[in-house]
């Protein structure tokens, strides 16, 4: 399925979709109460009026969650303990702070939601930076330079954010400007489609369960089609990934989420045993001792041509995927300011990442698929 299609089924689903009716009691949630079927890393109680949410490994090295109190505004708000985080829903404004939340905004028809991003130039959604051109949307800087005076000018719902080191300095001074801050672990999870179903965990901050679960069923459905096409095949070809920093050569383990699309699509990722979720840090002679012979290389950073790989390195050309121009990178499509569609795009659609693998190392499988992240490099 091209993504033009799925937009299309989304377009009906959201003619479909009943209009707002301000008559209603505003205690009333949406009757549709979300199915969490991939995603580990967060989870949903209905109660009366209110959804109780546990975002359970917030970033890699954390002991204990976040848990937050999703109220309809006008409910009465339930008991809960000290530490957990009430928000009113649902939500009108709202600051995120990875590209790859901006999708999901997209799909739920909610882009007007974002009213400012810590550095706009690597928003690549066309819908977003429309509003970027037309000044609706704020840069905030990045981190510790993150301008606080401006945030809070804003005047957001809340403010969705994610960690990798687990240092909560900056979300502590916004919340202590009244403003709440929700932390997203997506990109934890180490199955593609758990990645894609945090579409309905941004959802839940807007009562649209209903359609993020109609969005990620599209996905889950194209995901799985294209993994039965490779169920039978008899080869499955070797593939290598990443590139040197310094001194050390960065690939996914065995475990990460790159892997298990790499399996999926019917591959033999040479790092495939291996038990890590995160990424290996390995010597370039390790790497060529066991990937020298390798079919394919798929995952060559900012790399656009054999040349400049070449350039960075010359042991490079001594790879068989490189002899063979067997070498692919899945920066084929840039935003109008020059960020990654893929970083962007890729977590809520691993469907097409897995097409394009398929295509990449068994192409007679898809023979009217257009490679969409992926290029091969000349």
């Amino acid at each position: 399925m091209r993504i033009i299609s799925l937009f299309l089924i989304l377009s009906t689903v959201l003619a479909c979709q009943p209009k707002k009716n301000n008559s209603l009691s505003p205690a009333v949630l949406p009757a549709a109460k979300t199915n969490i079927k991939y995603a580990k890393g967060f989870s949903v109680t209905y109660l009366e009026g209110a959804k109780l949410v546990e975002v359970s490994k917030p970033y890699p090295t954390a002991t204990t969650g976040f848990t937050y109190l999703l109220v309809n505004e006008g409910s009465i708000v339930p008991d809960h303990d000290q530490n957990t985080r009430v928000i009113t829903i649902p939500i009108t404004r709202m600051i995120c702070t990875s590209t790859s939340h901006i999708p999901l905004l997209d799909y739920l028809s909610e882009t007007d939601a974002l009213v400012g991003f810590p550095t706009m130039d690597y928003i690549s959604s066309e819908k977003m930076r429309k509003r970027i051109d037309a000044g609706l949307v704020s840069e905030l800087g990045v981190d510790k330079s993150m301008n606080m005076e401006r945030l809070a000018v804003l005047k957001p719902d809340l403010v969705m954010a994610y960690t990798v080191t687990g240092d909560l300095g900056q979300f502590k001074k916004m919340e202590e400007l009244n403003i709440p801050v929700v932390v997203n672990g997506e990109y934890l999870e180490e199955h593609p489609l758990g990645r894609a179903e945090w579409i309905k965990f941004m959802a839940l901050f807007f009562n649209k369960e209903e359609l993020a679960d109609s969005v990620f069923s599209e996905i889950e459905k194209s995901y799985n089609q294209t993994k039965e096409l490779v169920a039978g095949v008899t080869h499955q070809p070797t593939i290598m990934s990443g590139i040197v920093y310094g001194d050390t050569w960065f690939l996914p383990g065995g475990k990460n989420y790159a892997a298990q699309l790499l399996k999926d699509a019917g591959c033999a990722y040479l790092w495939g045993d291996n038990p890590s979720t995160g990424f290996l840090e390995l010597s370039f002679e390790s790497v060529y001792k066991q990937a020298h012979q390798a079919d394919f290389w798929i995952g060559v950073a900012s790399f656009t041509d054999l040349k400049s790989i070449a350039t960075s390195d010359r042991r490079y050309t001594r790879f068989n995927a490189f002899k063979n121009g067997n070498v692919f990178t899945y920066d084929a499509r840039k935003g109008a300011k020059g960020g990654s569609e893929f970083l962007e795009l890729g977590y809520l659609r691993p469907d097409l990442i897995l097409k394009d693998l398929v295509k990449i190392t068994h192409p007679d499988l898809l023979p009217d698929h257009t490679l969409y992240f992926h290029h091969q490099l000349q």
